[in-house]
């Protein structure tokens, strides 16, 4: 009966510590703190050195559960990418995620080889544990302490969070297996990097195209359509590892291909993987904190701290810089995408593999990667907002998203049915605002159904449905907020709502409802500079469409690929207006609740 009660005190911890998750996740979005500390504590306190001692040492099931949690976590990021977000930023991320990783672990190995007492070739494993940022850690902080990121900043953190692991596994890989081996060569890492990259986007991305099929024209019954998306990640994640492809870009691609297509369910399937990844942070925390030992950490505490400083102050900077010379980012930019480089659970769980293979000194690789952990979360964490409003590179977002209801819509996968309750401060209701691409459909009064003509004028207290397109569902939300304070635009942001220069001036105008004729609707805005500019365009150069102005970011091959929108200033509320002007100050007053779509 004694093993039968260690199941049942199994199961109630387990419970408790999942209904703990869950309300951990409100305490996360009001406080913003990095509260998955929390549950490396209460792994520790539920150890052997704690007051529930519990004898935990199974690497190979941390592994089991930290490889499908990482699975789900990027599977999660690449649903959640938009190719059209992060096209303009795409080569500085993968600067960042590949050669930024690697610039990061060799300036952070001399400092672990003399610190700790270690090799060079182990010096430069404790550098490639610590080098990656964590994807969960970093978007998780960065909602729940409100910002709204400046769009080419949060797509290149994104981008380069989401792809830089797979490498920095395989740089772990490799020097685990250097280490082990003695023996091993240049060539070989290019070959085999090269390899497992090409294999596992392969897989990827025929794995997500094979998911976006099977989703759409298999009859799922309701409610099934999540777990089966996120079975099906595993199920690639798992295909490439046993193909000796890079698994975890794999399965990162397979959510880009599956985010970016009409799919069936797709909100419920982001939903869905929201609470799934969050629970396997929350398991995968708690066993990591299970396997520290604080009466081992006591050793090598010291060295370790200097190592995080390091990471911090010194290796990752230095890769940022180097890495983004090429391109048009400013100082502030700069600053803050190397402050931003968190650590989380990935470093913990690469530090697990050195365990898993019996390595010489493998414990002291994972005390070290928990303590960067620990001093990564707590000191970068907890400013993040700070420095992101310090440095001007995002505003302040204290509004909560309204409550949004989604209904997807039989026989096709073009709209979906998504409803608000309409308040009396917001942008809908007050100054009419709607983008073109959507369209109200019926409206619920004191429990009656109308359609919108019957419902004329809208009150506030309402419902009402609009006719969407899936993947712009959440794009609706800033519309049904309450709008905050008007209040002058951050002179540091203008300009800086970056586009690529390939999107067409019909694409800017269904966006901000500025007019443009027909005939230059299929125009791109690069094709815009060249037609209005009585020379060749360089960088700050300005054109104006109707109440906007574009603002040339950069010039490629004499051409303009990013494109800043300048919105104008708002006149005076006592002058009379014309409808140009009416239209401006409504473009400021949008300009001032959002940062972009």
């Amino acid at each position: 009966m004694a093993s039968l009660d260690s199941v049942s005190i199994a199961i109630l911890f387990g419970a408790v510590l999942v209904m703990a998750g869950i309300l951990s996740s409100l305490l996360a979005l009001r406080f913003g703190a990095p509260l998955l500390l929390v549950f490396l504590l209460i792994g520790m306190l539920a150890g052997d050195s704690g007051p529930f001692h519990i004898e935990f040492n199974d690497v190979r099931t941390t592994y089991l559960v930290g490889s499908v949690a990482l699975a789900l976590i990027l599977f999660d990021g690449g649903l959640r990418t938009r190719v059209q977000t992060i096209r303009a930023v795409l080569a500085p991320s993968m600067m960042l995620a590949t050669l930024g990783v690697l610039l990061t672990a060799l300036i952070t190995a001399p400092v672990a080889k003399y610190a700790l007492d270690l090799n060079w070739a182990e010096g430069l494993l404790v550098g490639a544990v610590v080098a990656s940022t964590d994807a969960a850690a970093v978007f998780l902080l960065v909602h729940a302490q409100g910002l709204r990121l400046r769009p080419r900043v949060g797509a290149t953190l994104e981008a380069e969070s989401g792809s830089n692991d797979p490498f920095a596994v395989f740089l772990t890989l490799m020097l685990v297996e250097f280490i082990s081996a003695g023996q091993g060569t240049g060539s070989h890492v290019v070959i085999e990097f090269f390899r497992e990259a090409v294999l596992g986007a392969v897989v990827g991305v025929i794995g997500g195209r094979a998911v976006v099929v099977a989703l759409n024209r298999v009859a799922l019954p309701q409610g099934l359509h999540a777990p089966f998306v996120t079975t099906a990640a595993l199920v690639v994640f798992g295909a490439a590892q046993i193909g000796h492809a890079s698994g975890y870009l794999a399965v990162y691609l397979a959510g880009i291909v599956i985010g970016n297509r009409p799919t069936r369910a797709h909100n419920s399937v982001v939903t869905f993987l929201d609470a799934a990844t969050w629970l396997a942070q929350i398991v995968m925390f708690v066993l990591l904190g299970l396997l520290v030992s604080p009466h081992r950490l006591a050793s090598s505490v010291g060295p370790a701290v200097v190592v995080a400083l390091v990471l911090m102050l010194v290796a990752r900077p230095a890769a940022v810089f180097l890495c983004l010379a090429p391109f048009r980012f400013n100082w502030r930019e700069k600053v803050f995408i190397a402050w931003t480089g968190l650590r989380g659970a990935v470093a913990i769980f690469l530090a697990s593999i050195p365990m898993l293979v019996g390595l010489g000194k493998a414990y002291l690789y994972f005390d070290v990667a928990f303590v960067v952990v620990i001093i990564s979360l707590l000191l970068q964490g907890w400013t993040l907002a700070a420095a992101a409003r310090r440095l001007h590179v995002a505003l302040p977002r204290a509004d909560r998203g309204p409550r949004r209801v989604e209904l997807d819509l039989p026989g096709q996968l073009e709209q979906q049915l998504v409803g608000y309750p309409v308040r009396p401060k917001s942008l809908f209701f007050r100054r009419g605002l709607i983008p073109s691409w959507s369209k109200p459909t019926l409206v619920i009064r004191n429990e009656n159904i109308l359609s919108p003509t019957e419902a004329d004028p809208i009150a506030p207290g309402d419902y009402i449905y609009l006719l969407a397109p899936p993947e712009k569902a959440e794009a609706l939300d800033r519309f049904f907020v309450d709008m905050q304070p008007s209040s002058a635009p951050d002179p540091h942001l203008l300009g800086d709502f970056m586009v690529s220069g390939e999107h067409t001036l019909g694409e800017v105008a269904e966006v901000y409802g500025v007019k443009v004729g027909e005939d230059e609707s299929k125009l791109t805005l690069a094709d815009y500079f060249d037609i209005h500019l009585d020379h060749a365009p360089k960088e700050g150069a300005t054109v104006a469409l109707d109440a906007i102005v574009l603002v040339a970011r950069s010039i490629s091959g004499g051409r303009v690929n990013v494109v800043g929108l300048r919105l104008p200033e708002e006149k005076d509320e006592q002058q009379p207006l014309t409808r140009p002007e009416r239209l401006k100050r409504k473009l400021t007053e949008l300009w001032s609740q959002v940062a972009g779509i």
